[in-house]
């Protein structure tokens, strides 16, 4: 099944990436992206988001579709909404889940894919180096 349709073919860690980075500007919260090529067929990645409300979760969803077809012309398969406090966005090899807070708690997907490596531990350790390196 082929969710996503491409100017160019997007490599899966640069348009995990760009996903982070977009939902970070528009202030999603607690961006963990997790790499499990080596546990699921699913997908390489898949990044979970904290949205802190109905008109957040929209906006954020809204805003990563359209930086996303912008940039690499991603029509991601959309599924859920905001009214349902949890959206996906699925580009493929890339799973994004943007969550309420208390949809994030009840449904806790990082510990269902605790095996994965976390970026954000990865990001969290390059951080804590180049600063001790200054």
């Amino acid at each position: 099944m082929n969710t996503i349709k491409n100017k160019q073919e997007a490599d899966p860690k640069e348009l995990a990436m760009f996903c982070r980075q977009v939902m970070d500007a528009g202030k999603a919260e607690n961006i963990i992206q997790l790499h499990v090529s080596e546990l699921s067929v699913l997908a390489d990645y898949f990044i979970l988001a904290t949205a802190n409300s109905l008109p957040h979760i929209k906006a954020v969803a809204a805003r990563l579709k359209k930086e996303t077809s912008k940039k690499y012309g991603s029509k991601p398969r959309i599924d859920g909404d905001a009214e349902s406090m949890w959206v996906v966005l699925d580009f493929g090899n890339v799973v994004v889940h943007i969550l309420s807070p208390e949809m994030r708690e009840q449904y806790q997907l990082e510990t269902l894919w605790g095996d994965a490596p976390s970026e954000k531990h990865i990001e969290t350790l390059a951080e804590i180096t180049a600063e001790r390196t200054r």
